[in-house]
């Protein structure tokens, strides 16, 4: 029965929020977004699929893999988000030099890693 009494909470949280005009809806304790995060945050729900991406069978450590699915949806998303984002700090430059970055993987050991 808990979950009629929720919805009838919600239905009637709904109607008074219909009822409201926008200057009595508090929105103060929302933050202001910038435009460039706006444009950052396109909704793709509905949208074909980008043509970019690539599937790929990857091996992982497997407590990697789980820390990653623990994040909840979108972990794959993060990890491409984080290969993109060692992938761009360690691009070369014209010269053929790393523009910056951690160095390679045999300059460093795990230990190092956070």
């Amino acid at each position: 029965m808990k979950k009629k009494r929720i919805l009838k909470k919600s239905e009637a949280d709904r109607k008074n929020l219909v009822e409201m005009t926008d200057e009595e809806i508090d929105t103060t304790d929302i933050p202001e977004i910038s435009p460039e995060k706006f444009a950052e945050s396109v909704v793709r729900k509905g949208l074909e699929p980008r043509k970019t991406k690539a599937q790929l069978t990857i091996r992982l450590d497997r407590d990697v893999l789980e820390w990653f699915r623990r994040q909840g949806r979108g972990y794959q998303t993060k990890i491409n988000d984080l290969l993109r984002a060692y992938m761009m700090a360690n691009r070369k430059g014209a010269s053929g030099k790393r523009i910056r970055g951690t160095g390679s993987k045999s300059e460093r050991s795990h230990s190092d890693v956070p």
